[in-house]
């Protein structure tokens, strides 16, 4: 085999093992991307069933219930247009609170309700998801105008 053909079968090669470890790669990220919705798109079924993704909004007053396993909690998230039911088992976070913003991930599934796998809660007083902030804001726009 000439000198030459040897280089190309090289170059070959390690543009083949390049390809398929960028494919491995975008293969891992693509199964761990977890997308966020509001509880409006979420109502309006833009979000996906059966599949982890997360929801923001401001917990409901007196939406919180919990089981008497003292784990399963049901609570409500709204962005104050839509409310999503909620339910978890687990721990939650010592901020969480009625009125308060928070983060669920977990999956929407066919009867209606989020079950989430974790819980976030606010860190401080002024402190919602960047995300989050911008889904209640136009919620109210939409609240605003609908009313006029």
């Amino acid at each position: 085999m000439k000198p030459r053909s040897k280089r190309l079968m090289l170059v070959g090669g390690g543009v083949a093992l390049l390809v398929a470890a960028i494919a491995l790669v975008l293969s891992a990220f693509q199964q761990n991307l977890v997308f966020f919705h509001t509880p409006t798109e979420v109502a309006e079924g833009k979000a996906p069933l059966g599949k982890t993704f997360r929801v923001g909004g401001m917990v409901e007053d007196g939406s919180i219930r919990r089981a008497g396993d003292g784990l399963t909690v049901s609570f409500a998230i709204t962005d104050t247009a839509k409310v999503i039911p909620v339910s978890y088992k687990g721990t939650l976070p010592d901020l969480f609170k009625e009125g308060k913003g928070a983060v669920v991930q977990g999956r929407l599934e066919a009867d209606g309700v989020f079950h989430a796998t974790e819980v976030l809660a606010k860190h401080d007083e002024n402190y919602m998801p960047p995300e989050a902030a911008h889904a209640v804001e136009q919620a109210s726009k939409a609240a605003e105008t609908l009313s006029q």
